[in-house]
């Protein structure tokens, strides 16, 4: 098969977690930066990425890339790709893209520019003035970034945290891939419970059932790619199946808990659509009052963050709270993602190691306490 550059996008932070899963799908990656990894492909690999990538927001392939200062510039070099490679004569091809620190800083001129450009590219190409674009779907992708423009197309449709187990959430959702990044970024082992105090809508918890029982992710969901012409449905199957393969059958201790009951109900409604309903145990429970007879463990968690100077206060009450809460369980290891700057030092702890992410627009620091490591195990 032709190969050709595959871009994941992330979250910001969350590049070399990306970068590590692709190569465990035993593909090189091509170049790691801010926000995307590159590697190379086919459209095998558009198929296994989407299936597979747990942390990354979209599969996207490269179709150009140039530097274009002018309205001009960018529409002759789009017009100049073969873009009849990837999209039919009756394809749609919307556009949407953003521009930072460039010389073309109007994203909807740009956006109406690349437009016209690619229809000019393929009624060129078919021999026809009016393009129906009333078939599959090609979202066509820009990013400019210090006058340099990369064109792509999408392959994921709906953004890869759009696992199709949470139909219902609570307020503030921590996304998907986030989570898995968090569980990710614990080194979490199975043979030892894990928890989350405030699971909301089960996110993390099921994440990391699926993480350990090695689900993949996109196994209940479609694709913007599957309607691709150019795409063999048989490799979609052929992923599908690889996919129920390699799911492990292994024992799992993941509490859940929530103070509100509806929350406890949705953690358990949402596992049970992600096929973990077995191994997430949802509860009401106060994180405040936690314990566990348990010497050795993990807490993973997303507390509220306020968002008005009354919320704040309150959550600075909270995270004191928790913070003699957890520190009883000395042995425990606990990954915690907040937005409060002051947040160690109302915990009453010093983390061993804290990371800069992004929930969403928040900027946020994931804190990291390492427990006593925990004896070896046979299993």
């Amino acid at each position: 098969m032709e190969k050709f550059e595959i871009i994941i996008t992330t979250l910001f932070g969350l590049e070399s977690l990306v970068a590590r899963e692709v190569r465990r799908l035993g593909y090189e990656t091509t170049s790691v930066e801010d926000g995307r990894v590159t590697f190379m492909g086919d459209n095998e690999a558009v198929c296994r990425a989407n299936m597979w990538i747990r942390t990354g927001e979209r599969v996207l392939i490269k179709t150009a890339e140039f530097t274009a200062v002018t309205f001009d510039e960018l529409f002759e070099k789009t017009k100049a790709v073969d873009w009849s490679k990837w999209i039919g004569k009756n394809d749609a091809f919307p556009v949407k893209g953003y521009s930072l620190k460039s010389t073309l800083a109007s994203v909807r001129d740009c956006q109406a520019i690349i437009k016209k450009a690619t229809a000019e590219s393929l009624s060129n190409k078919y021999g026809i003035e009016w393009l129906p674009e009333d078939g599959a779907n090609y979202q066509i992708q820009f990013s400019i970034f210090k006058d340099k423009v990369t064109l792509m197309i999408d392959t994921s449709g709906e953004g890869l945290h759009k696992r199709g187990y949470r139909q219902h959430s609570n307020v503030a959702p921590l996304k998907e891939t986030l989570a898995a990044a968090m569980v990710e970024l614990s080194h979490w082992k199975f043979e030892y419970p894990l928890c989350d105090p405030f699971c909301g809508s089960g996110t993390i918890p099921i994440e990391a059932a699926m993480i350990k029982r090695n689900i993949a992710p996109g196994i209940n969901r479609e694709f913007a790619a599957q309607n691709f012409a150019w795409i063999d449905e048989e490799l979609w199957v052929k992923s599908v199946e690889e996919a129920k393969s390699l799911e492990r059958n292994v024992p799992l201790e993941i509490y859940a808990y929530d103070i509100e009951n509806e929350y406890v109900e949705l953690t358990n409604e949402n596992a049970l659509i992600a096929g973990v309903g077995d191994f997430v145990k949802a509860e009401k429970g106060d994180a405040r009052k936690i314990h566990f007879d348990m010497p050795y463990g993990t807490i993973i968690c997303n507390p509220p963050y306020g968002e008005r100077i009354g919320e704040i206060k309150e959550c600075e009450k909270l995270y004191k709270e928790i913070g003699k809460s957890f520190n009883a369980l000395d042995k425990w290891s606990y990954y915690i993602i907040a937005s409060n700057e002051n947040f160690e030092s109302l915990f009453g702890k010093k983390a061993n190691k804290k990371r800069k992410l992004y929930n969403g627009m928040i900027k946020c620091n994931l804190y990291q306490f390492f427990g006593e490591r925990p004896p070896k195990t046979n299993k």
